[in-house]
């Protein structure tokens, strides 16, 4: 052969990879979406039977396991971790196993997942009607419950993670990244959060206290609705919205900086839930300032979806789902900027403790993960079942009820916030307060409580109607218990990638790293914020008059944290002309140095209580417990008829004083011996006071306990009064604290 003439050789046959041959599992998804369902349907009705309440107190039937103080919590835990948590197990155990192109790490896992999350449920709608309550915001459940979270959490993570680790898809998707930071980040929140002393099987007490309390709960409470509402409902968003629309997502790059940027920044922006209190003002500054950057990330992530329908919009038409998921995304936007603006001081100082912060938080719930639920689950029901959706029409008739009764709810919450918020700062042109007694900022907004009613009523008659078409969709079909798929090891994938931003897709590839540097990134905040309140003492100056809880005292704040009054009462008068001309003194910060929890409240449907002490006599407040519009006509508050029967359960005494030592309050060591004779001296002065009001009480009585406690708030740092003046609560107060022998 001549040397010029080519070399012809047989093309080398290219390798292909070897496939796989595996399947999805679809029950576990399945038995997600109908708890799903099934809870969302029991929350949103005790919502709505909670908001009846607030026009018709009778609507508790005097019965209380359903009073307003003990269905809230339930309302709040069953909406935001049955309903929505239902529904992110749901969508996260669909989307990761065909993202990862793998079936779940393991089947156990997923149903322990499953079985135990909806037992923690189960178990919080016993114990929050039985008063069994931490009082703190979406951290009500008991330490048992705490305990079983973890547990399922470190569950769920595992498998998430597992599932990871033995994917066969090179990269994660967008989706995923926001799936990881949820997992880690509430993990985090929960354990922090929940470090508290047992003081009983269903009584505990938080290792922080006051001012620590009050921010640690509200780094965990505001960072909830961050990463359980939100990050991985963004995720949801970006598996579930492409898919529906069969387009790509808007923007990789953009959904690179939504992601890094919204975790970085959101764990800072718990502060600007306590503007105006007792906390530090360099924590309220830190609050307000992240809160203001989060508008960038949170629009960016909006905009990235709705980019997405570009070249779709012609969909909306025929398909419900992508309906559902546009007003999703337009109630994130809407929140998500609401939100930063109420951050400002000035607006602030305006909103907070009124509606305007129950139509915010409902705009979100309602709109961003009410309708993304709806959609997911609309997406999801005909190919579980290999079938059509029975109806498109009742879809449609869903979607217009929702979105109708969303509006008469928001509105009117937007109507009565402002409206209270504005009456309580007006004084007249002599410069006396407009309107001085509370009640009748109350008495303006019952009209729209009736209104907030109807929008919730439309909402569940929407969700009904879901519920409805999903069960005929079953019916007609025939569900796939798992889908069959192929797919080779990523690592015999040749990929070709397009350009690699600050290499992020070369980050995508390396799960562990990815995970180690979102932890470190929710971390910062948190730390910055937290471990100063402990480092410097300066944050909490010490005030000599402030002395603990006398034993009877701290049983009728324990009576006054089961009975959720909390939720309606809050105790924190912030330094306005408005508020200390109504309450009295402006809060400190070390006055809250032996409260745990701290009870700051967030919404006041009735008056401040943190200068309640002395000021009514003892016969005023049991009058008021028996029957509120006794002595305050047109009080929305129920009757509280148990407490005058229930006898106190003095045997808990003990135990409680020495968790409450634990956690730092100074009882000397062995007062748990004669505490119980301390609380039946104070409850005897109490039942005589009451008798100087015509009222006959048993000393052995609730009420007698939080009457005690109620005529001590606010009270330390008042000028000592004289003999006549002294109520028997302040008195024994004082004398908590002598030894014995003086006590005497």
């Amino acid at each position: 052969m001549n040397a010029a003439t080519p070399q012809i050789f047989p093309a080398a046959p290219l390798r292909r990879p070897l496939m796989e041959t595996f399947k999805y599992d679809n029950t576990v998804v399945r038995a997600f979406a109908i708890a799903t369902v099934v809870w969302g349907l029991v929350g949103m009705s005790a919502g709505l039977l909670a908001a009846i309440q607030l026009f018709f107190p009778a609507a508790n039937l005097n019965l209380q396991f359903v009073s307003f103080g003990r269905l809230r919590p339930l309302h709040t835990n069953a909406v935001i971790f049955a309903f929505v948590g239902n529904g992110m197990f749901m969508g996260i155990y669909y989307s990761l196993q065909r993202l990862c192109k793998a079936r779940m790490f393991s089947d156990k896992l997923s149903w322990v997942n499953f079985w135990g999350w909806n037992a923690i449920i189960v178990a919080a709608a016993i114990t929050l009607p039985l008063g069994l309550t931490t009082s703190k915001e979406y951290a009500e459940l008991e330490w048992p419950i705490d305990i079983a979270i973890t547990i399922i959490w470190l569950a769920f993570t595992t498998n998430l993670i597992g599932t990871i680790l033995k994917r066969r898809e090179k990269h994660l998707y967008v989706a995923i990244w926001f799936y990881i930071a949820t997992a880690l980040t509430v993990a985090v929140l929960h354990v922090v959060n929940s470090l508290e002393v047992p003081a009983g099987w269903f009584k505990s007490y938080p290792i922080y206290a006051g001012v620590q309390d009050a921010l640690v709960q509200w780094w965990y409470g505001h960072n909830a609705v961050a990463f359980f509402l939100t990050t991985p409902y963004l995720g949801l968003m970006y598996y579930f919205l492409p898919k529906a629309a069969n387009r790509p997502v808007f923007s990789y790059r953009l959904s690179i900086i939504h992601f890094w940027a919204l975790i970085f920044i959101y764990i800072w922006a718990g502060p600007h839930h306590l503007l105006y209190t007792a906390l530090p003002d360099w924590a309220q500054s830190l609050g307000m300032v992240f809160s203001l950057m989060l508008i960038a990330p949170s629009w960016g992530g909006m905009l990235n979806g709705l980019l997405t329908l570009r070249g779709a919009w012609d969909k909306l038409r025929t398909e419900p789902m992508l309906k559902f998921m546009v007003v999703a995304l337009t109630a994130y936007g809407m929140a998500t900027l609401e939100g930063p603006m109420l951050a400002i001081k000035s607006v602030n100082s305006l909103s907070h403790y009124t509606d305007w912060t129950i139509a915010h938080v409902h705009t979100g719930a309602l709109g961003w993960n009410g309708f993304l639920t709806f959609s997911v689950l609309y997406w999801l029901f005909p190919r579980l079942y290999n079938t059509k959706l029975w109806s498109t029409r009742l879809a449609n008739w869903h979607f217009w009820v929702a979105l109708l009764g969303m509006m008469f709810y928001v509105v009117p919450m937007y109507w009565s916030g402002i409206t209270q918020g504005l009456m309580w700062k007006q004084f007249t042109p002599e410069g006396f307060m407009q309107w001085p007694n509370f009640l009748e900022t109350v008495l303006q907004i019952i009209p729209m409580y009736r209104l907030r009613a109807l929008g919730g009523s439309l909402y569940i008659v929407g969700a009904f109607m879901m519920a409805f078409n999903l069960w005929k969709t079953a019916k007609s079909g025939v569900f796939v218990p798992e889908t069959e798929a192929q797919a080779g090891p990523f690592r015999n994938q040749v990929i070709q990638t397009p350009a690699d931003p600050w290499k992020h897709r070369w980050l995508e590839s390396k799960p562990v790293l990815l995970t180690t540097l979102a932890l470190i990134a929710v971390l910062i905040g948190g730390a910055v914020e937290i471990i100063p309140m402990y480092l410097i003492k300066e944050n909490v100056p010490t005030i000599t008059s402030v002395k603990p809880y006398t034993p009877l005292e701290m049983m009728g704040r324990d009576i006054y944290i089961r009975e959720g009054c909390v939720g309606c009462h809050s105790q924190m008068i912030r330094p306005f002309r408005s508020e200390t001309e109504r309450y009295g003194e402006y809060s400190k910060a070390g006055e809250f140095v032996y409260d745990h929890p701290f009870l700051w409240g967030s919404k006041r449907t009735g008056p401040d209580l943190h200068r309640e002490g002395g000021k009514y006599p003892d016969a005023w407040h049991y009058n008021h417990m028996d029957d509120p519009r006794s002595v305050s006509p047109g009080s929305i508050m129920p009757r509280y008829l148990w407490l005058l029967t229930q006898n106190l359960d003095t045997n808990a005494i003990p135990p409680r004083i020495s968790a409450l030592r634990k956690v730092g309050v100074p009882y000397p060591h062995g007062y748990e011996q004669r505490a119980i004779a301390d609380a039946k001296v104070q409850a005897a002065q109490v039942v005589l006071n009451l008798k100087q009001g015509s009222v006959t009480a048993n000393p052995d009585k609730e009420i007698i306990a939080l009457i005690a406690y109620l005529q001590r708030l606010g009270t330390d740092i008042k000028a000592a009064p004289g003999p006549t003046e002294a109520s028997s609560t302040n008195r024994v107060a004082q004398a908590a604290t002598l030894p014995r022998a003086e006590r005497n």
